[in-house]
C-alpha cells in the first residue's frame, strides 16, 4: 500500500496529480523563499506565514497559508517525502475533492489549535499538521474501517505514527498543537469522507488508464510476474523507508 509501483515520475504525476501539484507548491514556495530569497519571496512569506497576532487581527487566510510554506529545505523534504508516501492511496481511495477536504480540514484543525493554545507571538508553518491528518485517517480504518487496509500496511503506519509522535515531543522547535490536533482532526474528519469507499488497488488505476477495450481480459498480476520481489526484499524495503523516514527528522533539527 505504501511502496511505491510506479514505473516513472510522469505515470507517479499522472496518477496522482493533487499528491504531486502539493510537493511541486512546497518546493517551489522554499526555493523562491529561502533559496533564491527573492523580493516577492519575503512578501509571501509575511503574508503566509502563521502568526497568532496578525490571526487576532483578523487574518484568517492564516489558518490555511502555512500549510504551503516551509522553514528549511528538510523540512519541506521531510513533509513532501512523507506526503508522496502516504498520500497516493488515499487520494486514490477518496478522490481528489475529498482528500484535498481531508487533508486542508486536518492542517487547519492544528493551526486552530496552535492558534488557541500557544502564546499571541508565536509563529508557525509547514504541512506537519495536514500530513498528520492522513495518519489520523489511517488510524481510524486500523480501528473501525479494517476491511480498507491489510495487516500489513497497519503495521507500517502505525509504527511511522508511534514515531512521528515521540519525535514531537523529543525534538525542539515542534509546533506540537499542529501535530496532535492535526491527527485528532484527521481521525474525525474519516468518518465523514470515507463513506462508499473502496480498499486501495494500484492495479485499478492502472487499469483505467491503460485499458480502454473492455473486451481485453485484464490480468492484476502481470506486473507482479515480470517483476517479483522476494518477501525478504520487501521486509527491507520497508525499513529502508522508516529508516529514512527517521533519519529525516533527526537530519531536520539543524
Amino acid at each position: 500500500m505504501f511502496i511505491r509501483n510506479e514505473r516513472s515520475l510522469k505515470e507517479f504525476i499522472q496518477l496522482y496529480p493533487v499528491i504531486s501539484t502539493l510537493i511541486m507548491i512546497h518546493l517551489i514556495l522554499w526555493l523562491i523563499i529561502n533559496f533564491l530569497q527573492l523580493p516577492i519571496g519575503r512578501e509571501i512569506y509575511q503574508w503566509g506565514v502563521g502568526s497568532n497576532f496578525m490571526i487576532y487581527l483578523g487574518d484568517y487566510w492564516r489558518f490555511v497559508t502555512p500549510i504551503f510554506l516551509h522553514g528549511d529545505l528538510m523540512h519541506a523534504l521531510f513533509n513532501s517525502f512523507s506526503l508522496a508516501l502516504f498520500g497516493p492511496a488515499l487520494e486514490q481511495m477518496l478522490g481528489k475533492f475529498k482528500f484535498l477536504l481531508a487533508y486542508f480540514g486536518a492542517g487547519i484543525i492544528g493551526n486552530i489549535a496552535t492558534y488557541m493554545f500557544e502564546d499571541f507571538n508565536y509563529l508557525h508553518l509547514g504541512a506537519s499538521g495536514a500530513v498528520f491528518g492522513l495518519f489520523g485517517i489511517y488510524a481510524f480504518m486500523v480501528s473501525f474501517r479494517k476491511h480498507l487496509i491489510d495487516q500489513g500496511s497497519s503495521q507500517i503506519v502505525m509504527t511511522i505514527l508511534i514515531i512521528g509522535l515521540a519525535m514531537t515531543f523529543l525534538r525542539s522547535n515542534i509546533n506540537i498543537y499542529a501535530h496532535i490536533f492535526g491527527f485528532i482532526g484527521g481521525f474525525a474528519i474519516a468518518p465523514l469522507v470515507l463513506i462508499n469507499v473502496q480498499s486501495y488497488s494500484p492495479w485499478r488505476r492502472r487499469r483505467s488508464r491503460y485499458d480502454d477495450d473492455d473486451s481485453i481480459q485484464f490480468d492484476p498480476n502481470r506486473w507482479n510476474k515480470k517483476r517479483r520481489i522476494p518477501p525478504r526484499l520487501k521486509k527491507n524495503i520497508i525499513w529502508i523507508v522508516l529508516g529514512i523516514l527517521v533519519l529525516l527528522g533527526i537530519l531536520s533539527r539543524f
